[in-house]
């Protein structure tokens, strides 16, 4: 008797579809990698420049190795400049407007968010036209109302305008509404009060809505330029970017030391990225920032 056999089937791995995937992964990272290189530019450049003289910069502006490199135009900012007096300056305001900022917003995200109140639907209104109004805008009304105070030429009239910041207050809230509110009833029938709940519950549990903003708040702070320069009139109490602008003299504009007390300007900044861009990227993760 013959038998009769059947040719096996074939089973294929969908290949196509993980090439699609290792193509787009690939993709992805030459997308990142060019823009990551074109945003180092302009930092290389300062780098580089602040490294030369003045005299080979005049002479030749585009070739980076003319004329040798040196650190003589950091030596020279920092001892004719009060750069640490702005330093100082920027520092201290930039502290304690993360500070009053967490404290208030967060407060304010966490009543928008789980408390029901007359008005609230007002003031959740006038906190999303604070989105829409650019700062620009405010900045008149602001200088009467800080002048009529008092305020002028003080660190509060910097630090008081950063405190309430529509945008800190729409993390937090977010991020409170996110909470199971299981947990927050739970914590009423134990007999715990709304700032036990608020102190005790929420703001251990949203520490990575806390450092987006505190890290965001103090990036704005420090590079803020047009109020501290209208509300700040004496040289050694000023921040670091308006500082940096007043070394720029429209006669006699020397290259070095003004991309030296730049690169000093930006290093704290991208110390603090560095640091703390996990704790960025997972509050932005987790709040939903857009």
């Amino acid at each position: 008797m013959s038998s009769i056999t059947q040719p096996r089937a074939t089973t294929t791995a969908p290949a196509p579809a993980l090439d699609r995937g290792k193509l787009f992964n690939r993709l992805c990272a030459v997308c990142l990698t060019l823009f990551a290189l074109i945003w180092l530019v302009p930092f290389a450049w300062a780098l580089i420049t602040s490294l030369r003289s003045d005299g080979s910069i005049t002479q030749d502006p585009t070739s980076p190795f003319a004329g040798g490199w040196s650190l003589h135009a950091y030596s020279y900012a920092w001892d004719h400049y009060p750069i640490g007096s702005w330093y100082l300056n920027s520092l201290v305001i930039s502290s304690l407007a993360v500070l009053f900022t967490v404290g208030f917003c967060s407060m304010a995200g966490f009543a928008l968010a789980l408390l029901r109140f007359r008005g609230r639907t007002a003031v959740l209104a006038l906190v999303g036209a604070g989105l829409m109004l650019p700062s620009e805008a405010l900045v008149l009304p602001q200088f009467i109302e800080y002048r009529s105070l008092h305020l002028l030429g003080t660190f509060w009239a910097l630090i008081l305008p950063s405190v309430a910041a529509p945008v800190s207050v729409f993390v937090f809230q977010a991020f409170f509404r996110g909470i199971p509110r299981s947990l927050i009833e739970a914590a009423r029938l134990d007999g715990a009060s709304w700032w036990r709940v608020y102190a005790t519950v929420c703001m251990p549990l949203c520490r990575p809505a806390v450092s987006t903003v505190a890290i965001l708040t103090f990036i704005t702070s420090w590079n803020a330029f047009l109020w501290p320069l209208l509300v700040l009139n004496q040289t050694k109490s000023q921040t670091i970017p308006v500082g940096l602008a007043s070394l720029v003299n429209n006669t006699n504009i020397q290259y070095a030391e003004v991309m030296a007390s730049s690169v000093l300007g930006f290093l704290p900044l991208v110390a603090v990225f560095l640091v703390f861009q996990r704790q960025i990227v997972q509050g932005i993760a987790t709040t939903g920032i857009k």
